[in-house]
């Protein structure tokens, strides 16, 4: 299809009447059952490639919160604008004479918005600075962070829980999304406690006591102590019972978490520092001694979507600004997102957008919208890319516990936020026809619209 045709169709599909429909009887039952209003969902089910009017159209231009359904446009955006074989590259600077296992001066670390440099990958870069023969570094490990604007970040400003890794602040020198995992393990009658990664000047006591009793709520039996940067206590026990279980937490001092992090993981390697880690700026005139690469944005994408990453998906937006125009800024990101809207999704109208993640308030979005952007994805050269980046249903991601007779049929971004639930995505019909599907909830209780959300998937896969 030439674009003229392709810009033709989709300003046809932008005027078809979407006026409200009946919705399917099990669907309305199952709002009924959750009492919930028609009037909390918005509902639309259309063709794939955008040859045939809504199969359904239930309040489908009312803007709705998305919540992590965004992603859908931040990573069909960045497959397109920075290509899907794009790589993330963290440059590191040896600044002085190395000699005996020795650098004479400090180490430089650069970040330019890296998603996953995770714990395992940070420790394989660090051993590429000891495969240049650098045991002891005499001066300081600087990390500059500029690549991305500076911005005053609270994690608990959203919902109040600062300790959720999902609230991690994006960060130019983002290290294991600024999260800690806590592993308890009993072992001859008692509980052992790792950490991981290692942070410098965090103590972490060794072994909590055993209690007996069912596993339930076992975090707040730990009576656990995680609001100081520089400890981790347990006032309480571990149920037996748990066996080995583990605890994603985000660090109370998320500014200095990259610092402890390095510190930790570069002392546990045997590595020796003279000065300390901190925040800095790379001389101008420092060539790089390596650069660390990131898996491909395919990879990532699939992350953010499958996982319904946030942080890595705010990472993914600044990045997009940052390619363009030399800083990663939120206000910048959103000036592109816009700009690629408008030439990718003509006569949609433009939607609301935030940080990229859809953990707001203020995002907005109609399900007309959405359904657009999917058909004008379904048909580009991309679309492999994005599809398989969604969840597919009772299979794996933020859909794994789907059940019902649409398992393994449907690749549906979720969405999910106090008085928001929600999935867009494409969905396989009996009869071979692919569908877009959107189907939104933005109620006090818009959790109970999920049995709805599902009764209407099946009914979409079955089209015979």
């Amino acid at each position: 299809m030439t674009p003229a045709r392709c810009l033709a169709l989709l300003l046809a599909l932008a005027c078809l009447p979407l006026a409200a429909q009946g919705l399917p009887p099990e669907v309305e039952a199952a709002l009924a059952r959750a009492k919930l209003p028609p009037d909390a969902v918005t509902m639309l089910v259309v063709d794939a490639d955008g040859q045939a009017p809504p199969r359904l159209a239930h309040r489908p231009t009312v803007p709705v919160n998305p919540a992590s359904i965004a992603k859908l446009a931040t990573t069909a955006a960045a497959l397109e604008l920075l290509g899907p074989a794009f790589t993330w590259r963290t440059p590191v600077y040896v600044d002085g004479n190395v000699r005996d296992g020795t650098l004479q001066g400090d180490l430089y670390i650069k970040g330019s918005g890296d998603p996953k440099l995770v714990a395992e990958r940070l420790w394989l870069l660090l051993r590429r600075v000891q495969g240049l023969g650098i045991r002891f570094i005499s001066g300081d490990i600087v990390l500059d962070r500029s690549a991305f604007e500076a911005a005053p970040a609270d994690p608990a400003a959203f919902d109040g829980e600062p300790l959720r890794p999902y609230n991690a602040a994006p960060d130019a020198l983002l290290v294991n999304f600024k999260s800690l995992v806590l592993t308890f393990t009993p072992l001859a009658g008692q509980a052992r406690v790792q950490m991981e990664p290692p942070l410098a000047g965090v103590r972490v006591p060794a072994t909590v006591p055993l209690a007996a009793g069912d596993c339930n709520d076992w975090r707040g039996g730990l009576k656990a102590g995680l609001g100081e940067a520089d400890r981790i206590g347990f006032a309480g026990r571990y149920p037996a019972a748990c066996g080995e279980r583990s605890w994603p937490l985000a660090f109370a001092d998320p500014a200095s978490f990259a610092a402890r992090a390095i510190g930790g993981i570069w002392r546990e390697m045997g590595g020796r520092l003279g000065g300390r880690v901190r925040d800095g700026r790379v001389p101008p005139a420092l060539a790089p001694a390596f650069e660390w690469q990131s898996p491909t944005l395919a990879e990532i994408v699939r992350d953010v979507n499958k996982y319904s990453n946030n942080v890595m998906a705010q990472q993914v937006f600044l990045t997009l600004s940052l390619q363009r125009q030399g800083t990663g800024t939120m206000a910048g990101s959103r000036e592109l997102m816009q700009q690629w809207w408008r030439e990718r999704v003509p006569g949609a109208g433009l939607p609301t957008f935030s940080n990229g993640a859809g953990l707001s308030r203020e995002e907005r979005v109609t399900a007309q919208q959405l359904a657009q952007l999917l058909q004008a994805a379904w048909r580009a050269p991309l679309m492999p890319e994005l599809v398989s980046s969604l969840p597919l249903a009772g299979v794996d991601g933020t859909l794994r516990r789907t059940r019902g007779n649409a398992v393994g049929l449907a690749h549906l971004k979720t969405g999910s936020l106090r008085d928001v639930a929600g999935v867009a995505g494409y969905v396989h019909g009996d009869s071979g026809k692919r569908y877009v599907l959107v189907a939104i909830a933005n109620h006090p209780q818009a959790a109970a619209a999920r049995p709805a959300i599902e009764a209407l998937l099946e009914w979409t896969a079955r089209d015979r």
